[in-house]
């Protein structure tokens, strides 16, 4: 009796914070599942009300579209590369410890962008957030890859991915009445709020195994993997976006590729010889892991296209103020969240197959759509086209999450959900990249602005081609 009351007194408020919830380690599934959604809430709230504000930004900072499009890439980047670090430590050192972390760094940032007063303050603040937020994605599919069986991970997965487009409902309305009446730094407090609930229900709500933190596993962690990936890509996207890094044009600074390449190379051999390895290239020999992966990344190019895109065509082209603009994209999120759940549903019964190749048709179709729109076109044939696109990406979200977890041993699921995620959000990183460069080349050469968007949605579409041709060779 006195060994247990001396334990309990020597318990810290920080041990208690970290430590075992309540409720203990069993715990109802869709409990669990229902408390994923507020992390995941709190990630594309700060997507969609930052997406709204980026006309605001541009104007406020005087800035061009390559430098807009490094705005949305300065949170992707670190999002993107620390996506497998997440997945591999949290296998290790608990997945709720990392959870929990994740977002106490993810809204340090959000304080920091919250209070800026210059550009580069916010894009410090953003690369914060970034850093933290990729704890989410990964342990979230982890975790519920974890808990329910193959024949329900699909539905399962589709319903915590519908908080997404839930979100996206009220997110660019309420985010551009904020902009437009209050200023767009108020976009981070409702970021803020939700981000202390997802404190509040990872640690109560979240399985937490016993597991001990050991830190010999971060000393021998593969460090030099982390860091090898971290330049190889950021190097890359220098190259994609040289004008505003070393002043020479877009995709002609063969010193950044050369770079990129070489850095490449160097991790690629690190990694093939390391003991533990921070990106397995081995989990890859998974082909469906592989396809699913790419295919993802294609959605996510084109869906990061179309967020970075649009906000800047309904200003430029249709004038509409960010209310206005946070309304077209309610009805992209409503779109979403339709056919979500249904493409998870769909993959369970028929295979992930159709629901992604469907979906990928439907995103070329819209691509191609924009392309030939003019300026001229009424409102609500944009609203049109918006709504179809959102229709088809959420068939195919849920289906593809499902095909890349179905043949992972449940050992190596962290790793994998990190290693998807990586190459997910690898898209979501390229695409602002991408279109900042082409729209403003298209801007640099006299374009009119309708035909400089028209430019880059067809570019777009091109590379939306390839989640078609790559869908229809999935077989899980």
């Amino acid at each position: 009796m006195q060994n247990t009351h001396s334990v309990i007194q020597t318990q810290t408020p920080l041990r208690r914070l970290w430590g075992d919830p309540p409720t203990g380690i069993e715990q109802n599934k869709q409990v669990v599942l229902i408390g994923l959604m507020v992390p995941i809430m709190m990630v594309i709230l700060n997507l969609m009300m930052f997406g709204v504000a980026l006309p605001t930004i541009r104007n406020t900072f005087q800035i061009r579209a390559d430098i807009v499009g490094w705005i949305v890439t300065v949170y992707t980047l670190p999002f993107m590369i620390a996506m497998p670090l997440y997945g591999r430590l949290g296998d290790e050192l608990g997945k709720r410890r990392l959870f929990l972390i994740g977002v106490a760094t993810f809204l340090t940032g959000t304080i920091i962008a919250f209070s800026a007063a210059d550009l580069r303050v916010l894009m410090v603040g953003r690369a914060i957030q970034g850093l933290g937020s990729a704890s989410v994605v990964p342990l979230c599919i982890a975790i519920i890859s974890q808990i329910f069986p193959a024949s329900e991970r699909g539905k399962a997965l589709g319903t915590w991915n519908s908080i997404g487009p839930i979100t996206g409902l009220v997110a660019p309305f309420a985010g551009g009445l904020l902009i437009d009446h209050l200023g767009w730094r108020m976009i981070f407090g409702p970021v803020l709020l939700v981000g202390v609930a997802a404190l509040w229900v990872i640690r109560e709500k979240v399985p937490h195994k016993q597991i001990r933190a050991q830190f010999n596993v971060l000393c021998a962690f593969d460090w030099g993997g982390v860091a090898l990936l971290a330049i190889a890509v950021t190097t890359l996207t220098f190259y994609l976006s040289s004008p505003s890094i070393t002043g020479v044009a877009a995709l002609q600074d063969w010193r950044l590729l050369v770079a990129a390449l070489l850095f490449f190379w160097i991790f690629i051999f690190w990694e093939r010889r390391h003991a533990s390895p921070y990106v397995a290239l081995s989990i890859f020999a998974n082909k469906t892991l592989s396809r699913a992966s790419f295919i993802a990344g294609v959605r996510m190019f084109t869906m990061s296209g179309i967020s970075f895109l649009i906000p800047l065509y309904l200003t430029d082209v249709h004038a509409l103020s960010a209310s206005s603009t946070g309304l077209v994209l309610m009805a992209h999120a409503g779109a979403l969240l339709a056919t979500m759940r249904v493409g998870g549903q769909l993959a369970d019964r028929w295979t992930s197959r159709w629901p992604v190749t469907g979906g990928s048709i439907v995103q070329v179709g819209t691509m191609i759509s924009f392309t030939l729109l003019p300026d001229t076109v009424p409102l609500w044939g944009v609203v049109i086209v918006v709504i179809v696109h959102g229709l088809g990406a959420g068939t195919s979200l849920a289906a593809l999450h499902r095909a890349s977890m179905g043949k992972i041993p449940q050992e190596q699921v962290g790793m994998a959900a990190g290693l998807y995620s990586m190459v997910r959000f690898t898209g979501t990183m390229l695409g602002p990249v991408v279109g900042g460069v082409a729209l403003q080349q298209g801007l640099d050469r006299s374009l009119l602005p309708i035909e400089a968007y028209q430019t880059v949605f067809g570019l777009i579409a091109g590379v939306a081609v390839l989640g078609v041709v790559f869908g229809l060779g999935l077989r899980e």
